[in-house]
């Protein structure tokens, strides 16, 4: 299997998007299309996977090339392959789907609590009805029209949605490993300002239990993913 990976931030890594890839033998393919000529054909793979960024959806003024991205997400969802897009990823398929993006009340950065809603059995089974989440993020999507709210939280009404079966937008990180914070908290810290839904950085890492539960979150999503049959 061919995972493709759109990968926006320089800096930071792939996390338990890569151990869960390496664990199954599957091929890890990766483009930042802020430089990339050129994205993959549909069908030189199996599933998509839309990482984070610092910028917002609506900045193709600022970064001209998100059209380009958008344009190629979109041939995507047409031809119902399928996706994962993670917090700006999530926000991407959001509002490519027609729903709405903007900025939520709060701001979340750290690990906080999210919970499953009842419709969220019938995709994805054997979830707490609760469990700890990695967050660092301001916007949020609406839920689009056809789509199921999955996850919410105290602060952020609509933490994650799946669409047609096959595509997944989430607001938090699952990809989350100790790493891949620390790379996070380096790069990011001016980001951590007091806030209600913001720890600090002794709070944020080192959380062997938290991390355990990103990873098998993470890894039970793309598992969800991979099973489904073109």
């Amino acid at each position: 299997m061919i995972i493709y990976c759109l990968h926006h931030i320089k800096f930071e890594s792939f996390g338990n998007l890569k151990e869960w890839a390496l664990i199954h033998d599957y091929v890890l393919e990766t483009t930042d299309p802020s430089t990339c000529h050129s994205f993959l054909s549909p069908d030189e793979f199996d599933m998509l996977v839309i990482m984070g960024g610092t910028m917002s959806i609506y900045e193709e003024d600022n970064h001209p090339w998100l059209h380009k991205e958008k344009a190629f997400v979109r041939e995507v969802l047409r031809i119902d392959k399928p996706i994962l897009g993670i917090c700006f990823g999530g926000q991407m398929l959001a509002q490519l789907l027609g729903a709405h993006v903007g900025p939520n009340i709060y701001k979340e950065i750290g690990w906080h609590n999210v919970g499953k809603t009842p419709q969220c059995n019938t995709f994805l089974k054997g979830l707490p009805d609760t469990f700890p989440v990695f967050q660092w993020h301001s916007y949020t999507f609406d839920i689009p029209e056809d789509a199921v709210r999955l996850f919410e939280s105290e602060a952020c009404k609509n933490q994650g949605f799946i669409y047609n079966n096959n595509v997944i937008g989430l607001q938090f990180h699952p990809e989350a490993n100790d790493m891949w914070i620390k790379e996070l908290i380096h790069h990011c810290r001016g980001d951590m300002v007091q806030g209600r839904y913001i720890q600090n950085e002794e709070s944020m890492l080192c959380r062997e239990t938290e991390l355990g539960i990103s990873k098998k979150i993470m890894f039970q999503l793309l598992d969800t993913l991979s099973l489904i049959k073109l």
